[in-house]
């Protein structure tokens, strides 16, 4: 065997949790299972950093069989192991041993603030050192953090449960979970990431600010009656940091 055999087999090995093809690391059986336990663990470990309240809310031996189960569904298909567990919320809707659907929309909410901690910022749009008639001609964005959520449970007061204990190195107690659908809004603000829930009508106005040539249009489409409102959101967005200078 060549050396790119030799390894493409190794990896494989790895990988599947599978024997080395025979006549390959001869006596090295054991070496073999510490590296591929190590894969498993490693991996684990990166979808736990990246899903810190989940992996909390399920507890040592919840994660691992869920860590298991999307490792097996899903391998690495990026080059950085930042991105794994791109897919996992996805999977968690349709895994039949997920223990309270719920949980999917914490593993969304847990994805969506890691993104927004790891998210480029732009030079930040500052309303309130402009002339209201300076306004229409602005061509304001989103930061790159910004994302919104469509979630069907209430997460918030497990999340905020869970991220008090953690904290406080303490159990959490978890209130039940209610159906909710509704909007999340998530964004980085300095090196800090926030999510606060956002009604329907906020919510299609962000998205309609976001894909705006400027913000004259967009003033327009909001409509007479609801001018004071949308003013008061620009001023918000900007207040909070998520809109950013074109």
């Amino acid at each position: 065997m060549t050396l790119d055999q030799i390894q493409a087999a190794l990896q494989q090995a790895v990988r599947a949790g599978e024997p080395a093809p025979h006549g390959l690391l001869r006596g090295s059986a054991q070496g073999l299972a510490i590296y591929q336990h190590a894969y498993r663990a490693r991996l684990s470990e990166a979808l736990a950093d990246n899903h810190p309240a989940l992996a909390q809310a399920l507890g040592d031996e919840g994660f691992a069989a869920l860590a298991a189960a999307y490792l097996a569904a899903h391998p690495p298909t990026e080059p950085s192991i930042r991105w794994y567990g791109h897919r996992l919320a996805a999977f968690m809707d349709e895994w039949a041993e997920l223990p309270h659907p719920a949980l999917a929309d914490l593993a969304r909410l847990d994805w969506a603030l890691r993104h927004a901690f790891d998210a480029a910022a732009c030079p930040a749009l500052e309303l309130a050192a402009l002339q209201p008639e300076d306004w229409a001609t602005l061509r304001p964005q989103l930061q790159p953090s910004v994302q919104l959520l469509a979630l069907h449970w209430a997460v918030g007061p497990a999340w905020h449960a869970l991220n008090a204990a953690r904290a406080a190195g303490q159990e959490a107690e978890l209130p039940e979970p209610a159906p909710l659908v509704h909007t999340l809004l998530v964004w980085r603000s300095g090196l800090q990431p926030h999510w606060r829930s956002v009604g329907d009508a906020e919510a299609t106005a962000l998205q309609a600010l976001a894909a705006a040539a400027s913000l004259a249009p967009w003033l327009e489409e909001q409509g007479e009656a609801a001018l004071p409102q949308a003013v008061g959101w620009l001023q918000a967005w900007s207040a909070e940091g998520l809109l950013a200078a074109a």
